[in-house]
């Protein structure tokens, strides 16, 4: 996933090994994570697909079963990653993810404190902005989830960049070794305002802190407690709204405009018209796009804030 071993470095350039982790991509809602293996078998319903056949081609290739269907073997990029991992806990996904990293201002070499690793959905992301000489400092309380984030981090080689802590942030802060060489901060707590103190002084002067809440009610403890030591506070909802661009057919046989009803999807352009039939049954390919029906809602709210440099 990541240019830390030249060996390793994922790539299109790259040619698949035994061992490494691929995203089986199947279609846009149906993707999976795989290790490859010699001699496994992946079986879906485009039939028998050979690990050995995937060995030695590059990322990104189209490889073929036994009934000749097909699927793409692609690196497990942090944005693959996070459609396709186990979900232990709500995630974070890539608008809010892009919104964070950003604003946290996270370049190649920061020092980055994360407390609720969760699933490791936003600690994938994190890892790779820091890198190569960056570090990744993440913590839960629950040990069996931080042991499986853990694992993760080691099936996509992330495990040099990223050091998972079993530790409950909201009632111990975080560690005093860490105290004013953090360059960010994030928190997904239910309580981060508890958390907040111990935040400020792990940053650098003029660090900057995250907090992500559900509810609008933990914002405004959040940033009761933020007032203090912080300056720039600002609190974001990001909402995605995409669209489908479908290619249509205009029927044109009722005039030069065409009316409302008369746009029919077509997936594949038509053959033309033979004969001397064509009056009356002209028609045109055009492009269209609209917002998709099932749009995203409501994930959280993102609070950022500034430490205050007293120098």
């Amino acid at each position: 996933m990541l240019p830390i071993d030249p060996t390793k470095k994922i790539s299109f350039t790259r040619h698949i090994c035994d061992g490494d982790l691929v995203i089986v991509y199947e279609r846009h809602d149906n993707m999976k994570a795989i290790k490859v293996c010699q001699g496994l078998v992946l079986q879906n319903r485009f039939g028998v697909f050979k690990h050995s056949d995937w060995i030695g081609k590059p990322f990104g290739s189209k490889v073929f079963s036994n009934k000749n269907g097909f699927v793409y073997l692609l690196a497990p990029t942090p944005e693959l990653w996070t459609l396709v991992l186990s979900h232990r806990t709500q995630i974070l996904y890539i608008a809010d993810i892009s919104f964070v990293i950003m604003y946290l201002e996270i370049v190649p070499g920061c020092m980055v404190l994360e407390s609720g690793t969760g699933s490791g959905s936003l600690t994938t992301s994190l890892a790779r902005a820091v890198a190569p000489t960056g570090h990744v400092y993440t913590f839960d309380f629950h040990e069996q989830r931080a042991a499986s984030a853990r694992e993760d981090f080691e099936k996509t080689g992330l495990s040099s960049l990223v050091t998972v802590g079993v530790r409950d942030i909201q009632g111990e802060g975080f560690p005093d070794e860490f105290s004013g060489l953090a360059d960010s901060v994030f928190l997904d707590l239910p309580q981060p305002w508890l958390a907040i103190p111990s935040a400020g002084k792990m940053l650098k002067p003029d660090g900057v802190l995250c907090s992500f809440s559900p509810c609008i009610e933990q914002v405004q403890r959040a940033c009761d407690s933020l007032r203090s030591n912080f300056t720039d506070i600002k609190t974001f909802e990001i909402l995605l709204r995409t669209y489908e661009v479908r290619e249509v057919k205009m029927d044109c046989s009722q005039g030069d405009e065409a009316k409302p009803g008369s746009i029919l999807p077509c997936k594949r352009p038509q053959r033309a018209i033979e004969g001397g039939n064509e009056q009356g049954k002209l028609s045109s390919q055009t492009v269209m796009a609209r917002p998709c029906s099932e749009a995203k809602g409501h994930t959280g709210y993102l609070t950022f804030a500034r430490l205050i440099c007293l120098s």
